[in-house]
């Protein structure tokens, strides 16, 4: 059964995933009952070549505490939420400091702007600090254009960058090796913490991917640290010496983009906000912080309102 997928396995290890995720893979999305050490032992016959060259290239360097940590997704599995009856998907937000290895992970349903945002401030509160650097992937949510060299972020996560004072290093697209650190432990967070569980609420679940965290992953004995728990390396060389937290919390931002409508209003939410009569025809950016919603134009502030729920909010000056 192993044959079959030949080409697959070829692709996953130039893509360098490990023999222990390929196996993985295979039984969880492919449905092939194998063993690791089966699926070593065809890999060791038909891929000789691609394990030396592996083998040669020097690993990474240390990362020096504080300096770096390193965010993802990764897809958990199929849940039926018990509120609605519904079967959803689940996935988990992961990030993890390149030093001590200390792990937070976020199961969430919605992989938006508003999410990623909110689960990289619970993860900076959960770590106690901030790191100099995040790498992350060139995701809609955190990036929107990949570029080697001038990447242009997320308005809204740029914002949460600037608050906290932390570079965003997006990796090169489709290059798993620029994110080892978090690459390598998502086939474990999925069957160690999520797999054949039962989870009555989101809220539940999300507290008892904390308690595994710290529990479970931060007290294993961790080969890529010399067997050391992240928890213990953490406490000892890490936690004092990341950013300290701002005095107060980061406030939850979006940003929307809409056409004026002929009747000077311009959609964000489910509610209605006026502009200049001038932009009519035009998109604009409109920026929610707290109780309080902007619109720009070219960058420049030309509508200001209290946050509505719903309705209209109109300046008749705007006419």
């Amino acid at each position: 059964p192993i044959a079959k997928h030949h080409k697959w396995i070829s692709g996953q290890l130039d893509a360098t995933v490990t023999v222990a995720t390929i196996a993985q893979r295979l039984r969880d999305d492919h449905g092939v009952d194998v063993s690791e050490s089966s699926v070593r032992r065809y890999v060791t016959a038909h891929f000789a070549d691609k394990i030396n060259e592996k083998r040669a290239t020097p690993p990474r360097p240390p990362v020096p505490a504080g300096e770096e940590a390193q965010v993802d997704y990764g897809k958990l599995g199929m849940w039926t939420n018990p509120e609605t009856g519904k079967r959803v998907s689940v996935w988990a937000f992961a990030i993890i400091l390149s030093c001590s290895r200390w792990l937070f992970v976020q199961p969430v349903l919605k992989m938006d702007q508003t999410s990623w945002c909110a689960s990289h401030v619970d993860a900076f509160e959960f770590f106690g600090g901030v790191p100099e650097r995040i790498v992350c992937d060139n995701l809609k949510t955190g990036v929107s254009k990949p570029d080697l060299y001038d990447p242009q972020i997320n308005r809204a996560y740029a914002e949460l960058a600037s608050f906290y004072e932390v570079l965003i290093d997006p990796a090169r697209a489709f290059t798993p090796k620029d994110k080892p650190r978090i690459e390598r432990p998502m086939p474990y967070i999925r069957d160690s913490f999520f797999t054949g569980r039962e989870f009555t609420s989101l809220p539940q679940m999300q507290q008892a991917a904390l308690d595994w965290c710290l529990n479970v992953y931060g007290r294993h004995a961790h080969r890529g640290i010399d067997g050391v728990p992240p928890a213990e390396l953490f406490a000892q060389i890490e936690r004092d010496v990341l950013t300290p937290l701002p005095p107060r919390r980061f406030e939850r931002v979006t940003y929307h983009v809409g056409k004026v409508a002929p009747d000077c209003h311009v959609k964000a939410g489910t509610a209605l906000y006026s502009v200049p009569w001038r932009l009519i025809g035009s998109h604009v950016r409109v920026r929610t912080c707290g109780d309080m919603v902007q619109v720009f134009a070219d960058d420049q502030v030309v509508a200001t309102h209290v946050l509505h729920l719903s309705g209209r909010a109109t300046n008749l000056e705007h006419y």
